[in-house]
């Protein structure tokens, strides 16, 4: 112990100390099955509470649910959906040291991560998406044919079902149920089942801000049953999921039985490229916190880092003294600046890659090894930097999702943008320069969802976000989020 640990609230250990269950058409219920599975603390190992796991019934209890409660949902007034998820947002923030213990307990990560950006992040979403409803217009037409009024509507969707992984938990599922529910359709949530418990209380807090039984549905379980069962159902309309690219393949596949609306969000390997005309030290420490923050399982993690070999020596140098500095820790410990991986599963994927990189030939800067001592309990890894990369090596073009660095050298900015861009992914992009002309070339040359210019890793509510390639399709954030979660209707009115 230390007098830097943070003490649990009363709160939360209050919430760890019961069975979590299912919300189901407005009713904390068990598993049909009534099996239940833990969910562990990843820094050290133990569990932290126990879950329900539900299963294929369990998600068609919860479609029928939400299904009933559609059409009372849909056809609310739009003022009175936004003055109910202004409501949602306010009691988030209301629990919000709450909300951030439950985030860094489950996932790892620092404390003063989530709270100071995590919960103000998702709480900022909420908002946004809060004021959508009355926002939704359509549009007339001016057709050639005399004689006609031709208009479109934007009509929710029905029942949709949302997926969410397990590196953002709290900031990916409202980045589905706001957009969701303000579109007027009903919603069954299934989060990774490595951590449920910000979902949890989400779902608590909907219904104690008054969002009406069987919209917001909450289901944990598994992927390969209640995840399946609700890409498989066939009175599920839409599926939104952010996760690997390899379960994303397989929700299209899923999804074929009835054709819903799909949207992805998935892996990436994307590149961060610094030219010599840079801010070097601003550069670097950007590097820094692209690779290792969340401890690389970030979804645009720089993974990849191109360094013009005229300030490759400088570059490669700064990063090796900040990564060492780094101190990986107990998320609760106020001092750390790096938590533990999510399990040990990802431990020990992670551990590969780097046993990879040295097989292929990269030379190993800093790291590379797992986190002793007091913290052995745990599922901590060292921040890791490889020189000598390849663009063949297996870390250099494979998504890690670790606290793993690939630091290649270039020399034109032609051949950086082939070598960017020689990959299936198309997520992120971070370009750092300080020539205008140059800066604007990479931002249209780059393959990628979101490029961000001497800076690196930010995102608004405003600005929409998705991927090309293999890293997904559709978008989430900004206004041009409810396409995904809307249809449009034309209606002709003959009026000669």
């Amino acid at each position: 112990m230390t007098d830097t640990l943070i003490p649990t609230l009363p709160a939360v250990e209050t919430f760890l100390a019961r069975e979590q269950k299912l919300l189901i058409g407005g009713q904390w219920i068990s598993a049909a099955s009534g099996e239940t599975f833990a969910t562990l603390n990843p820094a050290t190992g133990q569990p932290l509470t126990r879950c329900a796991a539900g299963d294929a019934e369990d998600i068609d209890r919860a479609v029928q649910a939400a299904r009933a409660a559609f059409p009372a949902w849909a056809g609310l007034m739009p003022a009175q959906r936004e003055r109910l998820l202004y409501r949602f947002a306010d009691l988030m923030e209301a629990h919000k040291e709450e909300l951030a213990q439950l985030e860094t307990l489950d996932n790892g990560k620092p404390f003063n991560v989530a709270f100071n950006v995590e919960v103000n992040v998702a709480i900022g979403q909420m908002r946004f998406y809060a004021g959508l409803p009355t926002k939704l217009t359509g549009e007339t037409y001016p057709v050639s044919s005399p004689g006609f009024l031709v208009y479109t509507r934007r009509e929710p969707l029905g029942v949709c079902g949302a997926i969410t992984p397990w590196n953002y938990s709290l900031v990916m599922a409202t980045q589905k149920i706001g957009p969701a529910l303000a579109a007027g359709n009903t919603l069954i949530l299934k989060p990774a089942e490595q951590t449920p418990l910000t979902a949890i209380r989400l779902a608590e807090l909907a219904l104690e801000a008054g969002i009406p039984e069987g919209v917001f549905n909450f289901v944990t379980g598994f992927g390969e049953t209640a995840g399946a069962a609700l890409t498989q159902h066939q009175d599920v309309d839409k599926v939104a999921f952010t996760g690997s690219t390899e379960v994303g393949k397989a929700i299209m596949r899923a999804s074929a039985g009835n054709l819903k609306h799909v949207s992805l969000e998935l892996g990436g390997k994307s590149p961060m490229i610094i030219f010599d005309d840079a801010d070097i030290p601003a550069a670097s420490e950007a590097a820094l916190w692209a690779i290792f923050a969340n401890s690389g399982q970030n979804c645009v993690a720089g993974s990849r880092l191109f360094v013009q070999r005229g300030v490759y020596d400088a570059v490669l140098a700064a990063l090796a003294d900040k990564a060492a500095a780094l101190k990986v820790g107990l998320g609760m410990d106020s001092s750390s600046n790096i938590g533990p991986l999510i399990s040990a599963v990802q431990l020990d994927r992670v551990m590969s890659y780097v046993a990879h990189g040295v097989t292929q030939g990269a030379s190993l800067v800093t790291g590379g090894g797992r986190v002793g001592g007091n913290l052995a309990q745990g599922y901590f890894m060292q921040p890791t930097i490889f020189a000598d990369v390849r663009d063949e090596m297996r870390i250099a073009a494979e998504e890690i999702f670790g606290p793993v660095l690939s630091v290649l050298p270039f020399d034109t900015e032609a051949e950086v943008i082939l070598r960017a861009n020689a990959t299936r992914y198309g997520l992120a992009a971070g370009v750092w320069t300080n020539h205008l002309a140059r800066a604007h070339r990479m931002a249209a040359a780059l393959r990628a969802g979101v490029v961000w210019i001497n800076t690196y890793d930010w995102f608004d509510p405003s600005v929409p976000f998705g991927g090309m390639g293999e890293s997904g399709y559709g978008r989430e954030l900004g206004a041009q989020v409810m396409e995904m979660y809307t249809d449009v209707k034309s209606v002709w009115v003959k009026i000669e």
